[in-house]
């Protein structure tokens, strides 16, 4: 399993997640907004989310942290993920999540990506992480882009909402990009 230290930024502190987050979580699920911008359709019972924090918490393939912002109140605004890390091929999934519209726009998710990215390839010593990210969520694809994660193709039609086809923007980011970038 793969140690999953506390990462602190200058803004916020990632910790991991445990079974004790999962009413955040839950409440998280309440706004359209966020559950529009990750494609969150399904909807969850609290005990599924409770379930899943605890999983979560002792998964040996993925590291799930909570976001937590630090100026003063240590509130949980958010999580981000490395999921399916692969140690033969030292790859892994990345995924973020800001809870509450209130806090778009504020950095916390480029910091929080900053963070992992450093995690990712400087402790875990993966090759590469990559995402997937919905073509209406503009604002996603700059910070990715921003931290130096590259395009590399598009799955088309790969959601739907409502009567709307939206295709996912696949991105990567490599151990010598992130090198090149040194946040």
């Amino acid at each position: 399993m793969p140690v999953k230290p506390v990462l602190t930024g200058s803004s916020i502190r990632l910790r991991p997640i445990i079974a004790g987050d999962a009413e955040t979580m839950f409440e998280s699920l309440k706004h359209e907004e966020t559950n529009r911008l990750t494609g969150t359709q399904e909807k969850f019972t609290f005990e599924q989310v409770k379930a899943h924090c605890a999983r979560v918490e002792d998964a040996d393939d993925r590291v799930d942290y909570a976001i937590e912002a630090i100026d003063g109140q240590s509130i949980i605004i958010g999580e981000i993920v490395l999921s399916d890390i692969d140690e033969v091929n030292l790859a892994a999934g990345f995924r973020i999540a800001l809870y509450d519209p209130q806090y778009y726009g504020r950095g916390y998710g480029t910091e929080a990506t900053r963070l992992i990215l450093k995690f990712a390839f400087e402790k875990l010593s993966l090759h590469r992480v990559e995402l997937e990210v919905y073509a209406f969520n503009r604002r996603a694809a700059h910070v990715y882009e921003k931290v130096g994660f590259v395009k590399e193709g598009i799955r088309r039609d790969a959601l739907v909402r409502g009567d709307e086809y939206v295709d996912a923007i696949c991105m990567a980011i490599l151990r010598p990009e992130y090198d090149q970038w040194s946040f």
